[in-house]
């Protein structure tokens, strides 16, 4: 396979050259700011100490001023800083070194999904990890769901469209990767859709315009107490039929309240406790948002995830960010003097009002915005992985079914030495047994046919030289494990995962099968049998695949499918005592083991 190509390299570098030059103006501008107001803090001490208070005021002005400078100028350099690290990163993808960065997926992982442990969907050093480019929970959720399901062939061309048009957009995905990094983790979708979506708590009414003239009422309690205790201590001097008529009113006003706050607080309480446990840190998704409303965009698929973001009044983005400064206010609910006097101004009933109010304007709209939002991720996901590697090719659906084939097929995550095989499997060679000694590549490519499925029906680009294909399902075994705590041996699991294999080999489309090490916990006498009939009744059902063996008495499945099987095998030899592979698909069956060359390379005596 070529080494990627080296426009993205040169431009990554180039531009990573200059956001650290930008990093550092800007960190010089930030440092010498901050030398300007310790400067004014000193004048202005100076002015006092010297009899000229008044002066005072121009620096305490400038302290002012210097203070919102500081703040722009930290979070410009906190974008850069983003910026710096997005390309590392990138650079780091281009190297072979990107495991370990970026988001595992981990949460994705379903030990009892068909494929997606099989084929390391998700975890360290995993697919996702190397595509995910989503700075929000959707675009990372879409993603993934694209990862473990197929999609239809129309949905896969439009998809592979959009892909095309966002590889040169290099500036989109540079401002989507630095927006709001520390509000990344708080947002879930799904929850917050849900809460938009419920039905009203507190209804818009005829109370709502009196609840603003009792808050009036209430600002002017809170006053009068305030007088009552001022002339209390001294500070003014008020006649006792005023203190009588300052309690009076105070207590009136607090009766009336108590009254309203009884009426109304498990509405309140329900509203603002629902908020703030789904409506969190909207920073991110209003900055995502507010970035991709400027877009403008041509194929199919874009243009119309685009037009879902066009609302009524105010663009998404200004919508979303009005939610989250209502949320910033319901947190400050919490502060020591709303709490005191927050009560006589109703503050949680118009806060209450204000979320309702936004949620029926907007809250119905914003299932389509997170899925518009998210879907546009996983797509820019996939266009920077296209950008970093041009050689990728997207999968040509094929009319025949079932049907793959591909030129030069290896897998995405070995970086440097990858070797690559060709393949055919169609209604006349449906199966491939594939024999071979130990680390001579089986399980590998098992795994790189599976993953390129899994790219392919998700609409991202496969490395190869040419894929063509019909949709197919993936069912995989490979990757079985016994269990302590569920009582199952690796036998039992194996057995369980190859009935959920044959059943998506039952269902549509066909099902493309990768089976590795084949009953790998049982005689030979009885794993030939079970080995054979299981690969029969898949063929049977209309499914196309590969299995792999030491055993080579299960060369014989493919002879038994006739026309329908075939033997293939990777070789390996012994060069200076150490084990060589060349991992190059041959025909026929392997004509030897190295098994007992290996126990003797470690120093066992056999």
């Amino acid at each position: 396979m070529p080494e990627p190509a080296t426009a993205a390299r040169s431009e990554y570098e180039q531009r990573l050259k200059q956001r650290r030059e930008s990093f550092e103006q800007t960190d010089q501008q930030h440092q010498t700011a901050g030398y300007v107001r310790l400067a004014l803090v000193v004048g202005g001490l100076a002015a006092i100490s010297s009899g000229f208070g008044w002066w005072a005021a121009i620096p305490a002005a400038g302290f002012l001023a210097i203070g919102f400078r500081l703040e722009a100028l930290a979070n410009r350099r906190a974008r850069i800083g983003r910026a710096i690290a997005c390309y590392e990163r990138a650079l780091a993808r281009l190297d072979g070194n990107w495991a370990g960065c970026g988001e595992t997926g981990q949460r994705f992982a379903d030990e009892h999904h068909i494929y997606a442990r099989d084929l390391d969907l998700f975890g360290a050093g995993s697919l996702f990890q190397l595509l995910c480019a989503a700075r929000t929970r959707m675009g990372e959720e879409t993603l993934a769901d694209w990862l473990k399901a197929h999609a239809t062939p129309d949905a896969v061309r439009m998809r592979q469209e959009a892909v095309k048009e966002l590889v040169p957009r290099l500036d989109l995905r540079e401002q989507l990767g630095v927006v709001a990094e520390d509000a990344r983790a708080g947002l879930h979708p799904r929850a917050l859709a849900d809460w938009c979506e419920r039905e009203p708590v507190l209804a818009p009414g005829w109370f709502q315009p009196v609840a603003w003239l009792l808050s009036v009422a209430g600002a002017g309690a809170v006053t009068s107490l305030l007088l009552y205790f001022a002339a209390e201590f001294g500070v003014v001097a008020l006649s006792e039929k005023t203190l009588l008529a300052l309690r009076v009113y105070f207590l009136g006003v607090l009766v009336i309240y108590s009254g309203v706050l009884w009426r109304f607080h498990r509405r309140t309480d329900r509203i603002l406790l629902e908020a703030a446990a789904t409506a969190r840190e909207l920073r991110l998704l209003a900055g995502v948002l507010e970035r991709l409303e400027r877009e403008t965009f041509h194929s199919e698929r874009l243009a119309a995830l685009r037009r879902a973001l066009d609302a009524e009044g105010a663009p998404p983005s200004r919508q979303i960010a009005q939610l989250d400064r209502l949320m910033v206010v319901a947190g400050n609910r919490r502060h020591a003097l709303v709490a005191i006097i927050g009560p006589m101004l109703l503050w949680d009933l118009h806060l209450a009002y204000a979320l309702e109010r936004w949620r029926r304007r907007s809250g119905t709209a914003m299932r389509m915005w997170l899925e518009a939002v998210g879907e546009i991720e996983a797509l820019v996901s996939f266009a920077g992985f296209h950008y970093e590697n041009p050689e990728y090719v997207f999968v040509e659906f094929s009319g025949e079914s079932p049907c793959f084939e591909a030129e030069q097929l290896c897998h995405p995550l070995i970086a440097q030495g990858a070797v690559a095989n060709d393949i055919k499997l169609d209604a006349q060679l449906r199966v491939l047994v594939v024999s071979g000694s130990n680390m001579s590549g089986k399980s590998t490519w098992l795994r790189s046919i599976g993953v390129a499925v899994a790219l392919a029906q998700a609409g991202a680009p496969v490395r190869a030289k040419r894929l063509r294909m019909s949709p197919v399902a993936v069912a995989a075994s490979i990757q079985v494990h016994d269990s302590l705590q569920a009582g199952e041996s690796r036998f039992y699991a194996e057995i369980t995962r190859l009935r959920q294999v044959m059943d998506t080999a039952a269902s549509n489309p066909p099902a493309l099968f990768l089976i590795d090490e084949f009953l790998h916990g049982t005689n030979s006498h009885d794993r030939r049998i079970g080995a054979q009939a299981i690969v029969r009744g898949l063929v049977e059902r209309g499914a196309i695949g590969l299995v792999t063996t030491h055993d080579l008495a299960l060369a014989q499945i493919a002879e038994s499918l006739g026309e329908q099987g075939a033997n293939v095998h990777f070789e390996d030899h012994m060069e200076d005592g150490k084990m060589q592979f060349d991992y190059r698909l041959r025909q026929g069956v392997v004509e030897k083991s190295n098994a007992i060359a290996l126990m003797r390379s470690v120093g066992l005596d056999v």
